[in-house]
């Protein structure tokens, strides 16, 4: 509003010291408008938006009694003369508000998180798991057949499926979404049974969501 005004003052003070005549010797047109001299539609620049006429700086044609008597006395607008479009012009790039950009907020509904969930299930299920684990060697050595299987050095925790879920398959679960009674403790590939909601509606011919992991030696 301080802009505003100052830019109204300023404008009244040219107004008021605005000559009659201009350089060629042409009577101001703001002088017909004031005298009531009749025009069709008179050019003047808008120093304040006004709706259904035009926004702040533009040329707009209006009819000089509704220029005098109105827009003229509360400063609103001011002929399209050189000396006032250089002024708003210059006012323009001082006071001119910057637009703020408008952020949006999108709701997301249930229906697209059912769509998440359900794609990071599938994601899961089709997915291998690979962790790289120290083996035992002394047992690994004291095996009596090939065909026995070989022993961790220590055993896989949830925790480290869970983590190792996130980092691979870019997936967030808990402990509690894998159905794992006892650790991984020997080299092999395992079918990790999901314990996910029943909401997810599961691929055709499937009765659970599992997860396969193949534990390797490093």
């Amino acid at each position: 509003m301080s802009s505003i005004r100052c830019g109204r003052n300023a404008i009244q003070q040219i107004v008021r010291g605005a000559s009659v005549r201009g350089s060629d010797g042409g009577v101001h047109p703001l002088f017909h408008a004031c005298q009531g001299v009749r025009y069709r539609k008179l050019e003047v620049i808008l120093t304040t938006s006004i709706e259904k006429l035009g926004k702040a700086g533009e040329t707009v044609k209006v009819a000089p009694g509704y220029f005098r008597n109105h827009l003229m006395p509360k400063l609103l607008a001011v002929p399209n003369i050189e000396k006032f479009a250089h002024l708003i012009r210059e006012q323009r790039k001082i006071y001119q508000p910057q637009e703020v950009e408008e952020v949006k907020v999108v709701t997301e509904t249930v229906e697209d998180k059912m769509k998440e969930y359900e794609a990071a299930a599938k994601r899961l299920d089709n997915a291998l798991l690979v962790l790289r684990r120290f083996i035992n060697v002394e047992k690994l050595r004291a095996r009596a057949t090939k065909d026995e299987p070989i022993e961790l050095r220590s055993p896989v925790m949830k925790e480290e499926i869970v983590s190792e879920v996130a980092r691979q398959l870019c997936v967030q679960i808990d402990p509690e979404h894998l159905h794992l009674p006892n650790p991984l403790t020997n080299v092999g590939e395992y079918e990790v049974p999901l314990r996910l909601p029943k909401s997810i509606p599961l691929p055709e011919g499937k009765i659970q969501w599992t997860l396969n992991v193949k534990v390797r030696c490093k």
